[in-house]
């Protein structure tokens, strides 16, 4: 195994990504359903995940049934996984640059807002949105922290115990 590689224990990165993607994913689930019941003094999971559908699905989610709010919920999985193993996978060039996990954690988090919010959503059926500032600084402090810094802190330890344990 060489020592220059970014993530030098690809054994377990399968494993720690799709653990980790789940986690990262309920985390940000989480704090969407309560920052929703903070603004709207009510519970409404439903309508958040009929939210992203409608990002594939447009009017239909919104008007669908159980079934948009189980492809929103897919959906969002399906991202989260997909930063997540980006993110980890990236770690190391990322640690190189930086050099301090949490700093790399907020980068993660900052990467994954501008993502979403100037990339995925514009190009979906959601389209662009203006977005208050308030709400684009609780979105990103959400990502930060749901998102970046656990990653960021589970890949700088698989990442350094994988760099200081002996060689074979």
């Amino acid at each position: 195994m060489a020592t220059n590689t970014i993530i030098p224990d690809r054994k377990n990165a399968i494993l720690t990504i799709l653990w980790l993607g789940f986690v990262t994913g309920t985390l940000d689930a989480m704090a969407a359903i309560i920052w929703s019941y903070v603004i709207n003094k009510k519970i409404v999971t439903g309508i958040i995940f009929k939210f992203i559908a409608y990002g594939a699905f447009g009017q239909a989610a919104m008007n669908g049934g159980n079934e948009m709010v189980v492809a929103g919920i897919i959906f969002h999985y399906v991202i989260a996984f997909a930063f997540t193993m980006a993110f980890y996978l990236l770690y190391g060039y990322f640690d190189k640059l930086l050099r301090n996990k949490y700093l790399v954690g907020v980068m993660y988090g900052i990467i994954a807002w501008l993502v979403m919010n100037l990339i995925v959503l514009p190009l979906s059926k959601i389209g662009y949105h203006h977005v208050r500032i308030q709400t684009a600084l609780t979105g990103l402090l959400i990502l930060i922290i749901c998102i970046g810094l656990p990653i960021a802190l589970v890949a700088d330890k698989k990442y350094w115990a994988a760099k200081l344990s002996p060689k074979k």
